[in-house]
């Protein structure tokens, strides 16, 4: 489903291209990541929705049948066992469009991803 065009200035924008019923999914996503990752920027990187936080925390995108929630490699395996009944692999999580959205996981791959990227900016600055 995602659209051809050359490029998205926010993710409002990114958003807006897709049926209403999409929107509100994508909407719904938007919202978990930004509870769970405050003072996160959104941003948009590899055309796609992203949120930044000391690093790129997670990425999404619509697709023609399912939502693609991307949390590094170390999101997908951290929480595997969970993900079981979903389509993954390394650094991919596919959720099918007709399904609610596992909002209570993504939001606990959220909060990992924020610790790990809070983690390794601590680990660089006691280098220096």
């Amino acid at each position: 489903m995602q659209s051809d065009r050359a490029s998205y200035h926010s993710i409002g924008e990114y958003i807006a291209q897709f049926p209403e019923a999409i929107q509100k999914i994508l909407e719904e996503l938007r919202a978990t990541i930004k509870s769970s990752a405050p003072g996160a920027e959104e941003k948009i990187s590899y055309q796609m929705p992203a949120f930044a936080l000391k690093g790129n925390l997670v990425y999404f995108a619509a697709w023609k049948d399912h939502i693609g929630f991307y949390p590094t490699s170390s999101g997908t395996l951290a929480f595997k066992d969970e993900l079981a009944r979903h389509e993954f692999s390394k650094g991919t999580i596919k959720f099918p469009i007709e399904k609610p959205l596992p909002l209570d996981l993504i939001s606990r791959i959220v909060k990992f991803r924020v610790a790990e990227n809070l983690h390794k900016a601590e680990m660089k600055t006691r280098k220096k």
